[in-house]
């Protein structure tokens, strides 16, 4: 190369860099901010009912609005929030997880089984909060707070900025020259993505053992759920969460329990995210009273179920468990345990 042209491919070079990046820099800093419902996890926010969907015989979705419609609720995925209300003088306080998402602006919705009086010989007064949800008329305010849990998937550990690409190319000129002009023509191609620049593929969660810890990130290849009743719901947050970016490869195996088929909650959106990401979602469902032309397992969650519909045990398996105590306690943990499944490597909500 003429060293007379050195200097001035380096300088032009110099000046269209820090041109592409100034404007690069400010375009990444000029996104808006939603405003948050949650912003402080210690302070109750009262928030209306705006609508109230039944579900199934015995479940209802509630929604309830934010005080925009620009407004998010502000919760992590894997975060729990909690309502509060005075129920026959009382003082109710539930744990519920939202099926709507933080994409959602100026509402949030959540699924509650409503678990009626005289309906369990064991539980013969039903539940408070959800009888209490389930009276509410449309207009009604109840308290949340949050976020709450021990539990955060932060994702794929995906860059949130942009990415840019320099290149030189040294291109022969299309006609004869002479020797004293330039011998080759210079360009310089800025490719600009505009997504973001994934750094791992497997799950990023950040779990800590009690609330006085410390979180722990790790990451998880494979996910295996297992969900008895609205137990589903976090189940679903996660499954929504993975399979809606694209460079997220983390798998999730999910075995949801229930009484009767018609108990089964989100079950067409469940099957939508099977049917649609085969790659990253399985899932099985147990009944305890099946009908006779079912194809899924009975019974209670068993050593065989988890074995044949979750993954083997690995430090890069995370189970994740939700539902009635006597599924986590009498079904599931025995079982994992016996499979091998490390105790730091299940999380039960």
């Amino acid at each position: 190369m003429d060293q007379n042209l050195v200097i001035p491919v380096v300088a032009a070079f110099s000046v269209v860099v820090v041109t592409a990046l100034y404007f690069l820099l400010r375009g990444s800093s000029g996104g808006r901010k939603l405003p948050v419902t949650l912003q402080d996890p210690t302070v109750k926010y009262s928030l209306p009912l705006i609508n109230k969907q039944e579900i199934s015989h015995d479940t209802k979705k509630f929604r309830f609005g934010l005080p925009s419609g620009f407004h998010i609720l502000g919760l992590p995925v894997g975060q729990h929030v909690y309502l509060s209300a005075k129920v026959n003088g009382s003082l109710v306080v539930r744990a519920y997880t939202p099926v709507s998402s933080d994409e959602d602006q100026g509402y949030v919705d959540l699924v509650v089984k409503v678990y009626y009086k005289n309906c369990h010989p064991s539980f013969p007064e039903g539940g408070k909060m959800s009888q209490y949800l389930d009276s509410m008329a449309i207009g009604d305010s109840i308290d949340f707070r949050g976020p709450s849990g021990l539990l955060v998937y932060k994702g794929n550990g995906t860059v949130k900025s942009r990415s840019l690409l320099v290149c030189i190319h040294l291109i022969q000129p299309a006609v004869p020259v002479s020797h004293q002009q330039m011998l080759l023509h210079y360009s310089i191609i800025l490719l600009f993505t505009h997504s973001d620049l994934p750094l791992f593929f497997s799950g990023q969660f950040s779990i800590r053992p009690d609330k006085k810890s410390e979180p722990r990130v790790r990451r998880f290849k494979h996910i295996a759920m297992v969900a008895g009743g609205t137990g589903v719901t976090p189940m679903l947050q996660l499954i929504r969460r993975i399979t809606a970016d694209p460079a997220d490869n983390t798998q999730c195996s999910l075995i949801f329990a229930n009484q009767t088929e018609k108990d089964i909650l989100l079950r067409e959106e469940l099957e939508e995210a099977k049917k649609n990401h085969p790659d990253k979602v399985k899932l099985w469902f147990t009944l305890d009273k099946p009908p006779q032309d079912w194809s899924y397992s009975s019974g209670f969650v068993t050593y065989d179920m988890i074995k044949d519909h979750l993954p083997a045990p690995s430090s890069d398996v995370l189970v994740v468990l939700c539902g009635p105590p006597p599924m986590i306690q009498k079904a599931c943990l025995p079982n994992l345990e016996k499979l091998g499944h490390k105790t730091e490597n299940i999380f039960s909500y």
